[in-house]
């Protein structure tokens, strides 16, 4: 009976390692956390650009158009490094208590697997701009981050999968609801980023 337990919790560490060696599990949950801050954050400061203007006693003009698209242009990029910022820093730490490497091919792969629907999205994005289709901007990024959170999920936790499965749904009600594209964009790269994080913080973290 104990040679047969033995077998058993040889088996179990064998799969750990495979696990371990095929996975990116350095992720930290914190980062997420902190990156839906960021996001909630730059909503409302886009929401209160918006204010701004009065839509219902003057017409928006080309020239309004491009001052709000480059302000939110500045607001998005700044959350993104400061989110890459503070996620590069947490994984770090997370990967040195782990006792892993935090630069591996299972980091490289996820990277690509990411980068790939993310830099479509992008250009997309810029191709929406050029036509003037602003309206559906807010839902492509969604739904082109969740396909990226999913092209990437089989690289690390199987739970982001869910959590890009979530940005799609919100990406094509916003694409619905074009007027409340910044709502659901805060909804997406916010509130769902600090639910996600702190749920993979206390599964995976916090012991």
């Amino acid at each position: 009976m104990t040679e047969q337990k033995e077998h058993l919790q040889a088996l179990t560490d064998i799969r750990s390692m495979m696990e371990r060696s095929s996975r990116c599990i350095s992720l930290s949950g914190l980062s997420g956390v902190f990156s839906g801050v960021f996001a909630l954050i730059g909503a409302y400061l886009a929401y209160i650009k918006l204010g701004s203007y009065d839509f219902n006693y003057r017409t928006i003009g080309d020239r309004d158009i491009v001052e709000l698209t480059i302000y939110f242009f500045e607001i998005a990029g700044t959350v993104l490094i400061s989110s890459l910022l503070v996620g590069t820093l947490l994984t770090i730490r997370n990967s040195k208590r782990k006792g892993i490497s935090v630069w591996d091919k299972s980091a490289k792969r996820l990277l690509i697997n990411l980068a790939i629907p993310l830099v479509a999205g992008g250009l997309f994005c810029f191709v929406l701009l050029y036509h003037g289709i602003i309206g559906l901007v807010a839902p492509a990024t969604l739904i082109f981050y969740g396909l990226a959170l999913i092209n990437a999920s089989k690289y690390t936790f199987n739970d982001i999968r869910y959590l890009g499965l979530c940005e799609i749904v919100l990406g094509l009600l916003a694409s619905v609801f074009i007027g409340y594209g910044l709502l659901f964009w805060a909804v997406g790269f916010g509130m769902l980023h600090i639910v996600y994080g702190a749920v993979m913080y206390f599964k995976y973290e916090k012991k």
